[in-house]
């Protein structure tokens, strides 16, 4: 973690943002004291010794809390610039943290995007590697890419190697969605892969998308019928 991070992660407060805590500068080393997230990240979870692809409606609990976290940020005119499973991480309560800010971005009134290559390959948005600009629509798509991810266990085009798949990200017209998925979840990713990103919708509409809103609104429902949060991926 760098000391422009630091800056950046001092100044957010939000429950699905991962809490700074503080630092420690020595000679030669800096020390970075973060909250302690106890279940790790998604992308472990995921892995097929832990529980492997997660059902469409337990992703939209965690897709919902990815957005939120996402509608701070981008009021805050922040942009993370490399969402993905490896940086959303659990608490045994089932709350979703975002993490690793290495290679967010903060926006000006002067800068309104900026023109770099940041990210990993397979969640990167088509602008970005074009080098159009990076700008708050950037993190939708890389949610799609996410949802995708944590249906199948793999993001888009991840059977390429990273070059090939940037080249099929800029030329098609959107990433391949699989066939099996509901029609609700099929039209959010529809909607986080357009790629003119001043069509994309933001955060907070996508926060009222059919498939967040009942997904949610079951899964929670059923939770409470049980002791604990969503005992059966907790």
């Amino acid at each position: 973690m760098s000391q422009q991070e630091i800056d950046l992660l001092k100044n957010l407060n939000h429950k699905n943002i991962v809490k700074y805590l503080g630092s420690l500068k020595t000679k030669s080393h800096l020390h970075i004291i973060l909250e302690y997230v106890e279940n790790g990240s998604l992308a472990n979870m995921i892995k097929p010794n832990k529980f492997g692809a997660f059902p469409e409606s337990v992703v939209a609990v965690y897709i919902a809390q990815v957005l939120e976290g996402l509608v701070y940020l981008h009021e805050q005119g922040v942009i993370h610039c490399d969402i993905k499973g490896a940086n959303i991480l659990l608490t045994k309560e089932g709350l979703v943290k975002l993490a690793d800010f290495g290679v967010a971005t903060k926006l000006t009134e002067a800068d309104v995007n900026t023109h770099s290559v940041v990210g990993t390959p397979y969640w990167m948005a088509p602008e970005v590697i074009e080098m159009s600009g990076v700008c708050a629509a950037s993190d939708i798509w890389s949610v799609g890419c996410t949802v995708i991810e944590l249906l199948t266990c793999v993001p888009p085009y991840y059977d390429l190697q990273p070059m090939p798949a940037l080249f099929r990200i800029v030329q098609d017209e959107h990433p391949p969605i699989p066939d099996s998925l509901s029609p609700a979840i099929t039209d959010f990713l529809c909607q986080c892969f357009r790629k003119d990103a001043r069509q994309r919708p933001d955060a907070k509409t996508l926060l009222s998308h059919p498939w967040i809103q009942n997904s949610t609104r079951r899964v929670l429902q059923s939770s409470m019928h049980h002791s604990g949060t969503m005992r059966y991926i907790s």
